[in-house]
């Protein structure tokens, strides 16, 4: 097995090798610099350092944001419940109005309402990755709720305590 993906099979099998750890779900925002809300579906959170608070998620540099995401001075990212799988799949769905009907507090980036968790950060660091770019936000706010997170394992969307799929994204 090379440590490079070579062909679309290789891809094929280290997503599913990938895909069989859990992951949280979350959707990250920000606005544009004609002020339109952008947003997508993300899987990649990770908490970096408490002092100074700090989180990162990586993007691919193909994705239709990536500029918006890259070029942006704030971002949140909004921890789904696991009542929000069918919000994971439009957020992760390319060419989606992503906001349409979707009533949300809007501060300085679009806040996702009944979720598990919110942070909202200033745009700290940009690191070229492989075919991505892991963005990593300094913590200027955050909550959080009581509510089950959604997860995501093999290929899945899951609430985390019933382990029973809540939706099913294209196999991977």
């Amino acid at each position: 097995m090379s440590a490079t993906c070579k062909n679309d099979e290789q891809k094929r099998r280290l997503r599913k090798a990938l895909g069989r750890f859990p992951t949280g779900v979350a959707i990250v925002t920000a606005i544009s610099d004609d002020n339109r809300p952008v947003g997508m579906t993300i899987n990649s959170l990770t908490s970096i350092s408490l002092a100074p608070a700090l989180l990162a998620w990586s993007i691919d540099r193909g994705a239709a944001s990536y500029e918006v995401f890259t070029n942006a001075d704030r971002f949140t990212v909004t921890v789904l419940s696991d009542q929000q799988a069918e919000l994971a799949m439009r957020f992760a769905t390319r060419g989606a109005d992503k906001f349409e009907g979707l009533e949300f507090d809007r501060r300085d980036a679009p806040v996702i309402p009944d979720a598990c968790a919110r942070f909202q950060c200033d745009s700290w660091r940009s690191i070229p990755l492989g075919d991505h770019t892991m963005l990593v936000g300094k913590i200027i706010d955050y909550d959080h709720s009581a509510l089950p997170p959604l997860v995501f394992l093999g290929g899945q969307f899951q609430p985390a305590e019933s382990g029973l799929p809540a939706n099913t994204l294209a196999a991977a």
